[in-house]
């Protein structure tokens, strides 16, 4: 099989040529048709995630061990299964599940493995899609998405489903109640499709780049905040019933120090983003506005697969997706880290 790894951390992918893994027990094989390329991916391949304070995360320390093939939105063909695996679709495409957890914990047998303490995510602690053959544990991880452009089908395991669980955390709420998006990156655009999907009106977004917003616009934004801008805080306050919650896919200093400042009494802050950095909260205020300040981090594999059935109802509209080849994701990661990118990126394996 050929993947592409990263053999040192924050160099470009590089190419290699392994054997084709066999599946064993539950595990399922699965040839790689598209992978979408996630912005992750560019901390992931960096090797840490910015805690602020001078502080970081290393991959190191999440279990990751060079050389390593990223790539978490992964969809193809189910090629073969061990022998403890049942119901197998053989020969049938599938979304695959990637947050998959130690299988055994409290929090998988909950159906809760992206809670897991002791996470195998694929593409992270196991081979990802960036490659043209990946081992998926269990069956149960694979997700039928029939109806759904292939080409388009894996940003939902990653970008859809993580929206999804995100802004579910700030409903119910009245449809006409202000929900802000931070950033009209692939996140934030699928974020604004989520939101209009689940009934949703009254969506503003903050973002530098003008030239992200006539996107966030198409996708359902009614008004498009630069973040940067003096009164950026006043426009927020000044909307019609204050601000209900905020679902920052950016996830820096500012935006979030910008979202909870905006927020009414009651209101909520959802924090998806890894960009990094670290908040300064008086404990006062946030006990007085009655907030709830709340981290998301993808999804269970059940809300993987309603956000299926959205986007197969025709609820959930596509966002801006191009196509690479999977020689080009290095690149793509470049471009991600630039800013550079409208939408998302889906890889193809010729």
């Amino acid at each position: 099989m050929i993947s592409y790894e990263v053999t040192e951390w924050g160099m470009p992918l590089q190419q290699a040529i392994r054997e084709t893994p066999q599946p064993k027990g539950s595990e399922v094989l699965v040839r790689v048709k598209y992978c979408g390329v996630c912005h992750s991916d560019v901390h992931i391949r960096d090797g840490y995630f910015d805690l602020g304070g001078g502080k970081k995360f290393h991959m190191s320390q999440r279990g990751m061990r060079l050389p390593v093939t990223l790539g978490h939105e992964p969809y193809g063909e189910v090629l073969s299964a061990g022998p403890e695996a049942n119901d197998v679709p053989l020969g049938e495409d599938r979304l695959v599940y990637p947050w998959t957890g130690c299988g055994s914990c409290a929090r998988c047998n909950e159906g809760m493995d992206n809670w897991c303490p002791t996470p195998r995510y694929i593409g992270i602690q196991r081979s990802g899609g960036y490659g043209d053959h990946i081992l998926v544990p269990h069956p149960k991880y694979l997700v039928d998405a029939r109806g759904i452009d292939p080409s388009y089908a894996p940003i939902l395991a990653c970008s859809g489903l993580t929206t999804y669980s995100a802004v579910r955390k700030l409903l119910p709420c009245k449809p006409s109640d202000w929900i802000v998006v931070m950033g009209a990156g692939g996140l934030g655009l699928m974020a604004i499709a989520m939101l209009k999907a689940l009934g949703h009106e009254q969506i503003a977004v903050c973002e530098i780049q003008r030239s992200k917003w006539d996107a966030a616009i198409e996708a359902g934004s009614s008004l498009c905040i630069d973040p940067l801008d003096a009164t950026a805080l006043e426009q927020l306050q000044a909307l019609s019933g204050g601000v209900w919650g905020v679902v920052d896919l950016v996830g820096a200093d500012n935006t979030a120090s910008l979202a909870i400042a905006a927020l009414r009494k009651g209101g909520r802050y959802v924090l998806v983003g890894l960009y990094g950095g670290e908040l300064s909260l008086s404990l006062v205020p946030l006990a007085q506005r009655a907030m709830t300040i709340q981290g998301s981090y993808v999804g269970s594999l059940q809300e993987l697969r309603e956000v299926v059935e959205l986007a197969r109802s025709g609820k959930l509209k596509p966002i801006p997706t191009a196509v690479c080849s999977m020689q080009e994701v290095s690149g793509v990661l470049d471009q991600l880290k630039a800013g550079t990118v409208l939408g998302r990126v889906v890889a193809k394996v010729e």
